[in-house]
């Protein structure tokens, strides 16, 4: 039975009223906001390694410039969800730690490899595109700090996409060899790729309990299915095809329709097992160990100039 400050909460849902941190939630509502929030941010941060193992191989200064500020992107987009996360509750800090200890899990998609400079196309275009779909509703998630983060992160998503996308028209019109590099990154991305919305209705625990809170919009189906309505138009641009033999306009559904998901595999990856897991996690661990001592040196900055002058905080001067 609900109290009257569960039905005033979900009133002000309905209702499309932001929830704001100072705000009375269910316990769950909080828990479920943070498991979803600090796997978003971890994705961000973890997503920056398969691109960011390219930037020094890009095939021109533009390409260099672009894939630069890409994963600079990821990694403010990793940032504002992080504080986002601490609305709730959480620290910065207990969250790595979930992250580095395997408790808190990112997208699945992060743990492939990234083979040739074809993948980098195909990221942006596969990856970012299953991104933005899954990422717009979120602009109108019932939790305003999450909402308003998103904003800026769909924003700059789109522009991922036109760049990968480009890249894969640039190679699909190039070389033989370039093309076979192109259809190849497709064949690889794209199963990964429509697994990224999740596990289907019937096995996503979750999704009805989100969506009465309107953190979630959409279930994972109907986004996947847009996806794959999306891309199978978007590919014949290309010139490419899609790895399934089953992929077909459905006139009566005015869908396309689409083979046999490998569940199995996913759920491997989300376990643990992908091809690039250890590496990505034994990466973010170095990352975090190494920077040990920057912590420690701005902490004692902090420390020392609020200890010059405790009223405000400090001074202006040099320590």
């Amino acid at each position: 039975m609900e109290t009257n400050q569960e039905t005033i909460f979900q009133d002000k849902v309905d209702h499309e009223i932001k929830i704001e941190p100072k705000d009375w939630m269910p316990e769950k509502y909080r828990q479920t906001l943070i498991r979803q929030i600090s796997q978003h941010a971890h994705s961000e941060i973890v997503g920056m390694l398969p691109e960011g193992n390219w930037i020094t191989r890009a095939p021109s200064l533009r390409r260099k410039a672009i894939l630069i500020a890409k994963v600079q992107d990821e990694a403010g987009h990793g940032l504002y969800l992080y504080s986002a996360a601490e609305t709730l509750g959480i620290s910065r800090d207990e969250m790595y730690d979930q992250l580095h200890t395997g408790k808190a899990k990112y997208s699945s998609i992060f743990n492939y490899p990234t083979l040739t400079w074809a993948d980098i196309g195909a990221i942006g275009w596969l990856v970012d595109g299953a991104a933005i779909l899954n990422q717009i509703p979120l602009c109108r998630t019932s939790f305003g700090p999450y909402a308003r983060a998103m904003v800026r992160v769909c924003k700059e998503e789109s522009f991922h996409q036109r760049q990968g996308f480009e890249l894969l028209l640039t190679l699909s019109q190039g070389t033989d060899a370039q093309k076979q590099m192109c259809q190849d990154a497709i064949n690889r991305w794209w199963w990964p790729s429509i697994m990224m919305f999740g596990p289907n209705d019937d096995a996503s625990p979750h999704t009805a309990q989100s969506m009465k809170w309107k953190i979630k919009r959409f279930t994972n189906d109907e986004l996947r299915q847009k996806f794959i309505d999306m891309i199978a138009e978007q590919v014949k641009v290309l010139n490419m095809r899609l790895p399934d033999a089953d992929l077909k306009w459905n006139e009566e559904r005015k869908h396309y329709d689409f083979g046999k998901i490998n569940w199995e595999e996913f759920w491997q990856v989300v376990g643990g097992n992908g091809p690039c897991n250890k590496q990505r996690l034994d990466a973010r661990k170095k990352a975090w160990a190494d920077g040990a001592w920057v912590r420690e040196a701005a902490t004692a900055y902090a420390e020392k100039k609020a200890s010059l002058n405790p009223s405000k905080g400090g001074t202006s001067e040099t320590v």
